[in-house]
Order: C-alpha cells, then structure tokens, then sequence
C-alpha cells in the first residue's frame, strides 16, 4: 500500500530518523566501550534494533506502509531485558564507566519515546500511526532492559 505524507509528517519522520541514527551510532559505540560482556550484548541487540526502526521509517518516507505483525520485534526485546536483569556472580557490580553508558542510554530512550508520542498524534494513516507506535513500545523496552540491568548491577536505586 502506498500513501501520500503531508509536510508536517515528512518533517516528523526525518527528526525520528536523525533520532534513530543517532541511536544506532550509539549503542554500536558504547557496545564497544562497556566493560561488561553482558552490557555490550545488551547494547550490540538494541543497535540492531535500532537500525530496524531506521529502515521502518525510511520505507515511511518513502510512501510505503510497513506490516508490522505484534511478534515482530518483540522476542527481541524481551529477550534482551531479561537478559540484563542477571545478577553477576559476584552480586552487584558498579563500574562507573558502564553507569555512565547506561544512564546516557536511558536518557535518550526517554527522550526518543516522547518525541515518538508527539508524532503518533499527528499522522493521518491508522497503519503509519501503528507502526510508530510499535516503535515507541520497542523504545520503551529499551529503557526498561536498561533500567532493569542498572538496577541488577547496584547503579540505580528507585527508592
């Protein structure tokens, strides 16, 4: 199916594409940086994701609707924050350098959540505002792998 965008939805999908690139360059980045195996594999998955979220809004842009089915993606992430919320064998682990990773991480997590919340508003086609949407839970889930692996290792306390 093909569909006609409106400026302003042209101009919300290149911000959320600059988001998402930016994204990918990040996790690629910190994937490499963090210190502990289990962080960069959690980062390396949420790059990859990131990409895929990068390609959806490039089909968008470029006129066609993506099927998004409700499994896709989601094994993904899930398995990526469960994968975070294991305890290390030493109990909890506070490098400083992977805190930092993490809490730049969550901060852009939330930041791109709330810039898709604006955006799913403002489109016309039901398809295109459900794969945003997909996307923004997908962001959500990162945050929460993040969240939850921080919490695991001693770096934040909700308290």
């Amino acid at each position: 199916m093909s569909i006609a965008l409106t400026q302003k939805e042209k101009l919300l999908l290149q911000d959320q594409q600059s988001h998402e690139g930016i994204c990918v360059q990040k996790y690629q980045a910190y994937a490499s940086q963090a210190q502990d195996p289990q962080l960069k594999q959690l980062f390396g998955s949420y790059a990859s994701q990131e990409q895929q979220h990068l390609n959806t809004l490039t089909q968008i842009l470029n006129g066609q609707v993506p099927v998004m089915s409700s499994q896709q993606g989601q094994q993904t992430a899930q398995s990526g924050a469960q994968s975070a919320v294991q305890p290390s064998p030493q109990g909890t682990t506070n490098n400083q350098s992977d805190s930092v990773l993490c809490n730049d991480m969550l901060m852009t997590e939330k930041f791109v959540s709330g810039a898709y919340d604006t955006a799913i508003f403002e489109f016309t086609d039901t398809n295109v505002r459900q794969a945003l949407n997909h996307i923004q839970k997908e962001e959500q889930k990162h945050g929460e792998g993040i969240f939850q692996y921080m919490q695991s290792k001693g770096m934040y306390n909700p308290k």
